[in-house]
């Protein structure tokens, strides 16, 4: 695939915090943010949500599942 370029902004201590830790795994800003999203997939719930994030509600007539 084709390398496209992000166009959002965060608060600049973070992506110095962010470049800084790509940097200390031997990697590029880029291939760290990869990495993280690649690792994220595995944390998903069944909403497509981190697991340590609030998850969203149930649409209107969607039951909820219960997993317990």
């Amino acid at each position: 695939m084709a390398p496209v370029r992000a166009a959002w902004s965060i608060e600049l201590h973070r992506k110095e915090r962010f470049d800084q830790i790509a940097r200390n795994s031997g990697v590029t800003s880029s291939v760290f943010l990869e990495l993280v999203i690649d690792h994220l997939e595995t944390e998903l719930s069944d909403r497509g949500v981190p697991n340590w994030m609030p998850q969203p509600e149930p649409n209107e007539g969607e039951l909820p599942i219960d997993t317990a």
